[in-house]
C-alpha cells in the first residue's frame, strides 16, 4: 500500500520496521499536508502484525524527531582526542560540514590507507541495525567489494544457532507463527516472547485459551516466565544438557515417534547411545533442577501433540551454544512433532526468503579489485582483538593491522564484547574512522567523521522476515530530516567518488530491489518460494506471502514432513558427518564452558553474569530516548543478585556494587531478587556513556568464541560482586 490517492489533508504510506526484530511489522505512517509524520501504527492486514505495534516503536516518532538526531556530516575537530564524550556535549567535538565536502575527504582518505596499508586495512562494521534489504547489505556490499576491503563475519546475533539449525535441517524454517494458536504444549526456551517477539504473543495465548500450557525455560524471569504455567529456572549453558536428558527419558519410555524417526532422520542409533549418559538425575546435577522435573517436562513435552518450542538465540550465546541449539532443534524430529500443524518449533524463518543476494551485493566486483579476488575475513565479535592486534606479528603484509574503520547499521562501542578493548582500539589515533548514525552513540565518541542516517521512514527498502512469511515493501514516508541520507546513497555516492566506474554504483533502490527479485518476463521473482510475487504487487499491498504460505487454510505449511532436506544426508541428521568433518563433535553433547560455576575461574570469580537486553530497547537502539530510559528504569545500571549470593557479602537493595573479573569491572546498584538461581547475577546492556565511568556490562564478556559459528559467548561470563564503600560520585 504506497501513499493513499485522497482529498484528505493526511496521507498513510505502508512502511515496515526494520530493527533487528523477528516481527518485521508492517507499520502505517500517517503523514500531515505539511509531510510531518504524526502516528504510527501497525498494519491490521498483516497477519502477524495484525494492527498493533510494539511499545518501543509505538513511540517511534519519538526517535524520529527526537532533538538529538544527527542531521547534518560532522568532521572532529583538529586537535580533539578520541575517547568517551559527555551526554549532550558532543558537538563540541565536531564541526559541521557539506556533504561534498565530508564524501570527498573520506574518499581520499581511504584511497590513501588502501595505497600505503592495502586495501583490507579498511574495514567495515555493520549488522542490524537495519534490516532492510538494501539497508542491511547492498551497495555497501558492493562498495567494499570493489574496493578489497576486508570482509565482515557477521556473528555477533544469529551465527552459532543458525549455523546448528542448519547442521540438523539445512535451511533455516519453522513453523509458521500463525500456526501456534494450534498448538496444545508451548515451550519457550531461552525465548522471551512477550519482550522481544511480541507478535507471537496473541498466538500464544489464543492457544492458552484453547486449554495449551506454556512453559518457560530461562535462567532468567523474563516478562513470558513471569506469565507462563511454568517458569523452569536452568542453570546458564545446562541448555544442552536438559535437552540431552528428555531425549533420554523420552526414549526410554518409548514415547518417541519412530516412524517420522525412521522416514525422515539419519543417525538416531548414534545419539540414541549418547543421551544414554544424560540421566535425569546427572541432568539435574547441571541444570539446578530436580530429576523428577526432568522426566515431568520430558513426558508433558513428547505427550502433548501438537507441541511448539520457540527457541532464540540467547540459547546460542553460550560456549557451547551450537551444541544446545542442534539439541533443542532435535527434538521435534523425535517426537514427530513437525507433522502435527501447530507442532514443531522456531528459530528462524529467514531461509525462506531467496532473494538474489549475489546481484545486489556483487562480490564478483572483488576481482576487480587491487587484491583480484575476495578479502580476508574478520569477525566481527572478536573486533577487540581485531583493532589492537592484527598486524602487531610482524606479519602485516599477509594480515595488515585495520588503520580504517566504517561503521554503520551497529553501535560496537556499546554491544561488542570485550568493551574495554574495543574502545581501546577505537581511541587509537591513527586508527581513521567513520560513522553512519542517527544519533551521538558510544562509537560516535571515536569518530573522525559523522554521517547522518535515514529512518526508516526516510527511505525506500524491501523485506524478509526471521518471524514469518511475508515478503514487505517500505515506502519512504517522510523527506529525510535535515541531510540525513539512506546507506544506499552514501555508498553510491562514495563509489563515484573513488572513481569506480561501474554502472551498478549508480543503481536506484528501487531497481536494485527489482534485482533481488530475479524477475522473469512476467515480472514474478525466478527466486524459489518467492515465484508469486512481483514488485508491482509488493508496493500495491505492501506485504505478500511466499508461495508455500498463499493458502494456510486448505494447504497449510508443516516444514520437514516429507521429501528431502537440504543436508548432505537429504535427511534430519542427529549425526552430522559435516561437523565432524571439522574436528567438531558430530553428535550434540555437554561440556561445561570454560566461564562456569564448574570451571576452574569460579574459585576466583565464583557467579555466572547474565548481561542482559532490556525489554524496552533494541540491543543498544532507543536506549537514549528518555521514554524508553522511563520504562526501563527499574533496572537501569542495576546489578540483580539473589539474596543467597548478597548475604554473604553484606550487600543490600540499593547498595553500590563493584562487578569485576580479570577483564574489567563495573560499578552498579544492587537490586535483591530471589527469582534468579543462585549463583547467577545479571545486569542490561547500556550505552557506556550514560555510565558515570563511561564503561557497560560489555566491559565484563570475552572474545572467547562459541563451538559451532565463532560467535560471542556473551552467557558464558564469570565475575565476583563486592559492595563498594567508596563514596558515590557527586552530579
Amino acid at each position: 500500500m504506497g501513499p493513499a490517492a485522497t482529498s484528505s489533508p493526511f496521507r498513510v504510506v505502508h512502511t515496515v520496521c526494520s530493527h533487528d526484530c523477528p516481527d518485521s511489522c508492517g507499520v502505517l505512517v500517517t503523514v500531515n499536508e505539511g509531510g510531518r509524520a504524526v502516528k504510527v501504527e501497525g498494519d491490521p492486514a498483516h497477519p502477524v502484525t495484525n494492527g498493533f505495534l510494539c511499545g518501543k516503536v509505538a513511540k517511534y516518532l519519538d526517535r524520529v524527531y527526537s532533538p538529538d538526531r544527527v542531521l547534518y556530516p560532522l568532521r572532529r575537530k583538529v586537535g580533539v582526542a578520541k575517547g568517551p564524550l559527555a551526554k549532550g556535549r558532543e558537538h563540541e567535538s565536531f564541526e559541521r560540514i557539506p556533504w561534498d565536502e565530508a564524501l570527498e575527504a573520506i574518499a581520499e582518505r581511504l584511497k590513501q590507507v588502501a595505497d600505503q596499508y592495502g586495501p583490507e586495512s579498511i574495514l567495515p562494521y555493520s549488522y542490524a541495525g537495519n534490516m532492510g534489504l538494501l539497508g542491511y547489505g547492498s551497495m555497501d556490499r558492493r562498495f567494499f567489494h570493489r574496493m578489497g576491503a576486508s570482509q565482515l563475519d557477521r556473528t555477533i546475533c544469529a551465527e552459532a544457532g543458525g549455523q546448528a539449525w542448519n547442521h540438523v535441517y539445512g535451511k533455516k524454517l519453522g513453523t509458521p507463527t500463525e500456526d501456534v494458536k494450534l498448538a496444545k504444549l508451548i515451550i519457550a526456551w531461552g525465548a522471551n516472547i512477550h519482550g522481544n517477539n511480541i507478535h507471537l504473543w496473541p498466538m500464544v495465548e489464543q492457544a492458552r485459551r484453547n486449554g495449551a500450557r506454556l512453559i518457560v525455560i530461562d535462567p532468567y524471569r523474563t516478562r513470558t516466565a513471569a506469565l507462563a504455567d511454568w517458569h523452569i529456572a536452568i542453570r546458564p549453558g545446562t541448555d544442552v544438557a536438559l535437552a540431552l536428558g528428555l531425549m533420554h527419558v523420552i526414549l526410554r519410555d518409548g514415547i518417541d515417534d519412530r516412524s517420522y524417526i525412521d522416514a525422515m532422520t539419519v543417525g538416531f542409533d548414534r545419539l540414541a547411545e549418547r543421551v544414554r549418559e544424560y540421566t535425569p538425575e546427572r541432568v539435574a546435577h547441571w541444570t539446578g533442577m530436580t530429576a523428577a522435573e526432568v522426566e515431568q517436562l520430558a513426558r508433558e513435552y513428547a505427550t502433548t501433540l501438537p507441541s511448539f518450542i520457540r527457541t532464540n538465540y540467547g540459547v546460542q550465546r553460550g560456549e557451547n551454544g551450537g551444541a544446545a541449539t542442534r539439541a533443542i532443534c532435535m527434538l521435534p524430529a523425535i517426537t514427530g512433532a513437525w507433522k502435527h500443524r501447530g507442532g514443531g518449533a522456531q528459530l528462524s524463518t529467514s531461509g525462506a526468503f531467496k532473494w538474489d543476494k549475489q546481484t545486489i551485493e556483487r562480490p564478483d566486483l572483488a576481482l576487480k579489485s587491487p587484491l583480484k579476488r575476495l578479502a580476508r575475513v574478520v569477525n566481527m565479535s572478536t573486533l577487540g582483538q581485531a583493532l589492537t592486534e592484527l598486524g602487531q606479528n610482524g606479519d602485516a603484509t599477509n594480515s595488515p593491522a585495520v588503520h580504517a574503520l566504517f561503521v554503520y547499521n551497529s553501535n560496537p562501542g556499546a554491544v561488542a564484547p570485550n568493551h574495554n578493548a574495543v574502545v581501546r582500539g577505537l581511541a587509537r589515533p591513527d586508527l581513521f574512522t567513520v560513522v553512519h548514525e542517527q544519533f551521538l552513540t558510544d562509537t560516535t565518541d571515536y569518530a573522525d567523521y559523522i554521517l547522518p542516517a535515514t529512518t526508516f521512514l526516510e527511505h525506500i527498502d524491501a523485506q524478509g522476515a526471521y518471524g514469518h512469511y511475508f515478503a514487505q515493501y517500505s515506502h519512504q514516508a517522510i523527506e529525510p530530516l535535515g541531510e540525513a541520507r539512506s546507506n544506499v546513497w552514501l555508498f553510491s555516492q562514495l563509489a563515484q567518488r573513488m572513481g569506480f566506474e561501474d554502472a551498478c554504483f549508480r543503481d536506484t533502490a528501487e531497481e536494485m530491489i527489482a534485482q533481488a527479485l530475479a524477475p522473469d518476463e512476467s515480472g514474478h521473482s525466478t527466486n524459489p518460494g518467492m515465484e508469486n510475487i512481483t514488485l508491482a504487487e509488493l508496493q500495491q499491498k505492501g506485504h505478500v506471502p511466499l508461495a508455500f504460505h498463499r493458502d494456510p487454510e486448505n494447504h497449510p505449511f508443516k516444514p520437514f514432513t516429507e521429501g528431502a532436506v537440504l543436508t548432505p544426508s537429504g535427511k534430519i541428521e542427529f549425526y552430522s558427518e559435516a561437523l565432524g568433518s571439522m574436528g567438531l563433535d558430530p553428535l550434540p553433547g555437554f561440556i561445561p564452558p570454560t566461564e562456569s560455576r564448574w570451571s576452574e575461574a569460579a574459585k576466583q570469580y565464583p557467579l555466572e553474569l547474565l548481561g542482559r537486553k532490556n525489554d524496552n530497547y533494541m540491543n543498544s537502539t532507543f536506549a537514549n530516548l528518555p521514554g524508553h530510559r522511563k520504562m526501563e528504569s527499574r533496572t537501569s545500571q542495576r546489578l540483580e543478585i539473589h539474596p543467597v549470593d548478597a548475604e554473604p557479602r553484606g550487600i543490600a537493595d540499593g547498595d553500590r556494587v563493584r562487578v569485576s573479573n580479570g577483564r574489567g569491572s563495573l560499578l552498579l546498584s544492587a537490586l535483591i531478587n530471589e527469582k534468579l538461581p543462585a549463583g547467577v547475577v545479571a545486569a542490561r546492556l547500556d550505552w557506556a556513556k550514560l555510565h558515570p565511568d563511561a564503561v557497560n556490562v560489555n566491559a565484563l564478556t570475552s572474545e572467547r568464541l562459541t563451538d559451532i559459528g565463532a560467535a560471542p559467548t556473551f552467557y558464558s561470563t564469570l565475575v565476583e560482586v563486592v559492595r563498594d564503600t567508596q563514596p558515590a560520585p557527586k552530579g
